[in-house]
């Protein structure tokens, strides 16, 4: 018996390469398939994954292909969606896909449902998002304007935040810049302090991050997205769990070897290398941060579209600390067998030279420790005020530098 509330059942998926297919959910609220159906006349470069090239037969898989769970919001904000629109039509993958998967979402593949029409937004200043709130709560009241720029992944309170191009920074910018704006949650107190010097000493390192800022009152990370051009156009993004063909729940399920096979098979040749001496250097600051959240969600290739062969390792992002939270945290993914941080630590040298065609990972390990001591050392009092975590950074990166440090000694 049916209650009466709208089912969206197909969705169009266009790129800016032209339109590519059909999103369709065949069954009811108990089971069903999903397919996926390219146009007749769809073109390669319309193609909406590395992992799903373009052809004639129908892909199917009964739950929804990991390419679309990829962007689903989680948490808050999906409660937000749901007290708004669950009493009028089923909420369900589709609906929130319609919602949030237009041009908003990140990568390059947007999704249309017949009458739900994009929303004009009147862009916000960065200052504004950099402010001072005062008592107010500033990230609530971006949440109910932007609500439906809403298509990023993850627990953590976040959205798309359009700015207005006036305020960059004096620059001749589109009007359409986006940032991603994180809030503070009641679980992990100063997490934007916290993201902010992890990313700061990734970028200290060397290591490609967009820009980034913190608020002046310290409750919002804010960070450019990296998925569009300085025009605005937008670029494929794939994080390793698509790749991997895995649903967004199994993010924790995998190794980091296994990422970096996938680098040297979806990378374009000529960015290979590069990449994999990226992804060493992430996953070792992961390593010596701390930061057990380095899931196959936040490791992805950023590319034109699939036809372009132009793939490489996107820019680092969501580096955090969380054994400042959680001091029996362990890596995300196995590491040459271990999640153990102390056991990585010792077999990172191996791993880089066997899996990333590193030379000498001692010495590009002790750069980096030195690169994050500097960091912490300059942000020591900002770190102080988020319990534990200047104390675990520092146990984290005296150890590097002590390992690698006489490592390096001994081999010069």
């Amino acid at each position: 018996m049916s209650d009466g509330r709208a089912r969206i059942r197909s969705l169009v998926a266009t790129t800016p390469q032209g339109a590519s297919g059909n999103l369709a959910f065949v069954g009811d609220a108990s089971a069903g398939d999903y397919h996926f159906t390219y146009f007749p006349d769809a073109a390669e470069q319309a193609e909406i994954s590395l992992a799903m090239p373009l052809r004639a037969l129908q892909y199917t898989e009964k739950r929804l292909f990991p390419l679309f769970q990829m962007n689903l919001p989680e948490g808050y904000m999906l409660e937000l969606l749901r007290n708004r629109f669950a009493k009028t039509t089923h909420f369900d993958p589709m609906l929130l896909l319609a919602l949030t998967g237009r041009e908003s979402a990140i990568g390059r593949v947007a999704l249309h449902a017949d009458g739900i029409d994009a929303e004009t937004e009147t862009p916000t200043p960065l200052s504004t998002l950099l402010a001072n709130e005062g008592t107010g709560n500033l990230f609530k009241d971006l949440a109910q304007r932007y609500l439906l720029r809403t298509g990023i992944s993850g627990v953590q309170p976040k959205l798309l935040v359009p700015v207005e191009a006036a305020e960059m920074h004096g620059k001749a910018l589109v009007a359409t810049s986006e940032f991603i704006v994180k809030a503070a949650g009641d679980l992990y107190p100063g997490l934007p302090v916290n993201e902010y010097i992890c990313m700061s000493i990734a970028r200290e390192a060397g290591i490609p991050v967009p820009e980034f800022h913190l608020s002046g009152d310290r409750k919002r990370f804010v960070m450019r997205r990296f998925d569009r051009t300085a025009e605005g156009r937008s670029l494929g993004f794939e994080d390793m769990a698509v790749l991997m063909n895995r649903a967004a729940e199994d993010k924790y399920k995998g190794s980091y070897g296994n990422i970096a096979r996938l680098i040297g098979l979806y990378c374009a040749p000529g960015n290979v290398q590069r990449s994999l001496e990226q992804f060493f250097d992430q996953l070792a600051l992961s390593c010596m941060l701390g930061n057990g959240d380095a899931h196959l969600k936040n490791f992805g290739l950023l590319y034109s579209h699939p036809a372009a062969n132009d793939a490489a390792l996107s820019p680092a992002y969501d580096i955090v600390c969380t054994t400042c939270y959680i001091p029996e945290d362990a890596l995300a993914l196995t590491l040459s067998g271990t999640q153990s941080f102390f056991q990585a630590r010792v077999d990172m040298g191996a791993f880089g030279r066997e899996h990333c065609g590193i030379r000498d990972p001692g010495d590009r390990l002790f750069r980096l420790a030195e690169a994050a001591g500097k960091v912490l050392d300059r942000h020591e009092a900002m770190a102080a005020e988020v319990p534990g975590l200047l104390e675990a950074l520092r146990r984290g990166i005296d150890l590097f530098a002590d390992t690698y440090g006489n490592d390096r000694n001994r081999h010069r």
